[in-house]
C-alpha cells in the first residue's frame, strides 16, 4: 500500500484490529505494524476462553439471573476501589464501558456473527458483603467459538481491506521510537525483523535486518501489556501483594513484552498505575508447552479445598473462584510460591475447566457432539490429559498416598498433613447437615441455586473421603502472570495524555496498553470478561475517533490532572 496513510496502529491483537476495522468502515486508510509473524494475528484473544461480561442479557434472563446497570456498576466500584488522582479517566471509562456493557455490545457483537453459549458463568465471585468486590449474579457470557470466534469478524474485516488496498499488515515490523514533529506524533520508526516461520506462540526471532520509518496522521498503540516479562512484573509488582513470588508460570508468551509502554513515555505520554496487575493464582504448569514456562489456569467450581504450601486451608471467604487477588496476596504472606487444591474424581469431573481456547476443542470448534460430551460423566479429555501428564497433580486412593505424593512435589517445604487430614474430616462430618457453620459449604449449596452452576459447574456436596467419589486428587498451584491494569493514560476519545495533562497530539492508545481505557479502567481488580470487553470498547472508540477527526464519546476531551 502506497500513499497517503490515516492510521498506523501498532499491534495485531484485537483492540488494534477493532481498530481498524472501524477506520476500514470509514474509508481510511490503515497500516498495522506487528513484531511477530503472521501466525499470531489476533494476539492474545486468540488464546482467551472468550469469556465477555454484559449486563441484563437474554441469556442472563433466560437462566433466572436479575442484572441491571446499576447492580453491574455498584460490583464494578466495589472491586475497583479507585482511591488516586491518576483515576479520573479511568472513573469515567469504566462508567464508558458498563453503559456499553449494558446497552449495544450484545447488539453489536451479533450483528458482526458473534454468538454466545447459553449458559453464563459466574466467574469472581467475591464474597465480602454486597458493595465489596466482585460479581453479584453470573455476567461471563462465553463466545460460541471462544477466542477464536470472537476475532474473527475483526480479522475477516481487516483482512478484507488488505484485498482492497486500504489496509497492510507488516509483519516483523518492530517499532523502536515514535516519530515527533512540534509536539505531534506523526509516525513510527523501528526494526525490521528477519522472517520467521514459528507457529503461534512460539518464540520468533530477534534478528534485525534493516530498518523502516512510517508516517501517518495518528498512530495507536494497542502494543498489549507486560504479562510475558517476568523481569518487568516483579520490578512493577505492588507492596501491597507482598513480595513477587521466585518462581511463576506465564499464561503469555514472551513477546507481550511491555516495550511499547517506555517508548511512549519517552514521546511524552503518561504511563499511571503500574503497580496494578492481575495475575492468578491457579495456575499449573503446560505439560506440552508452547512458549516458556507456559501456564494454563484452572477456571476452578467452589468445592475443592484450599491449602497453602505448609497445608493450612485458605480463610474465608478465598475460596476457588471468589476473589482472585484477595487470594493472591494471602499467598505471597505465606513465604512460599505455590499452593494446592484438595478434591474428588466427582469434583473435577463437574467443576474443573481449563482457561484457553486449545483447551476447550468442543467450545472453540462449535462441536454440538463433543460439548454432549463434555456435559456427560467424565472430566473433558483436556482436564483429564493434564491430570495424566502434568507434574503438578498427585493422584492417589488413600490420603496417605495423596500426602506422600504432595510431599514428593515440594521438597523442603514440611508439609502439615495431620492439619490437611483434619480439615477434610471437619468437611466432611459437616455434611451431615443441611446447614451448618462452614462457609464454603453454604457458598457452594447457595452456587447450586443457581441453574447454570447446578447444570455444568459446581458438583453436589458430598464427602471428599466418600470411596465412591475417589479417587483423591491434589493440584499444585502456581502464581500466572496475566493482565497490566494499568498503562497509558487515555481520555474518553483514546487520546493519550502527556505528562502536561493534555492529549498529545496524534497519538492514541487501546486496549491493555491504556489499561484497556484510561489508564486503568479496572482500578485494582477486575470483575472478569471485561479484558476482552476492553479491548473491544477501546479499540472501537478510538476508531471511530480518528475516522470523525472528532469526539468518539460526545464527551470532553481536554481535563487537567
Amino acid at each position: 500500500m502506497t500513499g497517503h496513510v490515516d492510521a498506523l496502529i501498532i499491534g495485531a491483537g484485537l483492540a488494534g484490529l477493532v481498530a481498524a476495522g472501524e477506520l476500514l468502515d470509514a474509508g481510511k486508510r490503515v497500516i498495522i505494524l506487528e513484531q511477530e509473524p503472521e501466525s499470531n494475528l489476533g494476539g492474545q484473544a486468540w488464546w482467551s476462553f472468550g469469556g465477555v461480561f454484559l449486563v441484563n442479557s437474554p441469556e442472563q434472563r433466560r437462566m433466572g439471573v436479575r442484572d441491571s446497570h446499576a447492580l453491574a456498576r455498584q460490583d464494578w466500584q466495589g472491586s475497583a476501589g479507585f482511591d488516586r488522582v491518576d483515576d479520573s479517566w479511568a472513573r469515567d471509562w469504566a462508567e464508558a464501558y458498563l453503559a456499553f456493557a449494558a446497552t449495544e455490545k450484545r447488539d453489536w457483537l451479533r450483528e458482526k456473527g458473534v454468538r454466545f453459549f447459553p449458559v453464563v458463568g459466574w466467574a469472581e465471585r467475591g464474597g465480602y458483603g454486597a458493595i465489596g468486590p466482585g460479581n453479584s449474579v453470573p455476567r461471563f457470557h462465553i463466545v460460541w467459538g471462544t477466542g477464536p470466534g470472537l476475532l474473527a469478524p475483526f480479522v475477516h474485516r481487516v483482512r478484507q481491506g488488505v484485498r482492497r488496498g486500504s489496509a497492510d499488515i507488516r509483519y516483523r515490523h518492530r517499532v523502536d521510537a515514535l516519530v515527533l514533529d512540534d509536539g505531534r506524533v506523526v509516525g513510527a520508526r523501528g526494526s525490521l525483523l528477519r522472517p520467521d516461520n514459528a507457529k503461534r506462540g512460539f518464540a520468533s526471532n530477534r534478528e534485525v535486518v534493516g530498518e523502516f520509518e512510517l508516517r501517518a496522521d495518528a498512530v495507536v498503540v494497542a502494543s498489549g501489556g507486560i504479562g510475558g516479562n517476568q523481569d518487568l512484573v516483579r520490578a512493577w509488582w505492588p507492596g501491597r501483594l507482598g513480595r513477587p513470588p521466585a518462581h511463576m508460570l506465564s499464561g503469555v508468551p514472551a513477546h507481550v513484552d511491555g516495550r511499547m509502554l517506555q517508548i511512549s513515555e519517552n514521546a511524552g505520554a503518561r504511563v499511571v498505575n503500574r503497580d496494578r496487575m492481575w495475575h492468578y493464582t491457579e495456575g499449573i504448569a503446560n505439560w506440552d508447552p508452547v512458549w516458556a514456562r507456559h501456564g494454563i489456569r484452572i477456571l476452578p467450581g467452589p468445592s475443592s479445598l484450599w491449602f497453602d504450601a505448609t497445608g493450612r486451608r485458605l480463610p474465608a471467604p478465598l475460596f476457588p473462584g471468589y476473589d482472585t487477588l484477595g487470594t493472591l496476596a494471602h499467598l505471597r504472606s505465606t513465604g512460599h510460591d505455590h499452593s494446592w487444591f484438595l478434591l474428588t474424581q466427582r469434583i473435577i469431573e463437574k467443576e474443573f475447566a481449563l482457561s484457553g481456547s486449545e483447551q476447550n476443542p468442543d467450545l472453540t470448534g462449535r462441536s454440538l457432539f463433543e460439548l454432549l460430551r463434555r456435559l456427560g460423566p467424565g472430566a473433558p479429555r483436556p482436564v483429564e490429559a493434564f491430570k495424566r501428564h502434568s507434574p503438578d497433580f498427585v493422584v492417589a486412593a488413600t490420603l496417605d498416598e495423596l500426602f506422600a505424593g504432595m510431599q514428593s512435589r515440594s521438597p523442603g517445604i514440611a508439609l502439615d498433613v495431620a492439619n490437611i487430614r483434619r480439615e477434610i474430616e471437619a468437611h466432611d462430618r459437616a455434611l451431615d447437615n443441611r446447614y451448618g457453620k462452614d462457609a464454603q459449604i453454604t457458598a457452594m449449596r447457595a452456587a447450586r441455586r443457581y441453574p447454570g452452576d447446578r447444570l455444568i459447574r459446581v458438583a453436589k456436596p458430598h464427602r471428599l473421603l466418600d470411596k465412591g467419589a475417589g479417587p483423591l486428587i491434589a493440584v499444585k498451584l502456581h502464581v500466572l502472570t496475566r493482565k497490566s491494569l494499568g498503562g497509558i493514560q487515555t481520555d474518553l476519545d483514546g487520546r493519550a495524555i502527556g505528562v502536561h495533562g493534555r492529549p498529545i497530539p496524534g497519538l492514541y492508545a487501546a486496549g491493555e496498553a491504556a489499561g484497556f481505557g484510561g489508564g486503568g479502567m479496572h482500578g485494582y481488580r477486575a470483575l472478569e470478561g471485561t479484558f476482552l470487553g476492553g479491548c473491544l470498547f477501546s479499540g472501537r472508540t478510538v476508531g471511530r475517533t480518528i475516522a470523525t477527526g472528532g469526539h468518539a464519546t460526545g464527551r470532553a476531551s481536554m481535563r487537567g490532572v
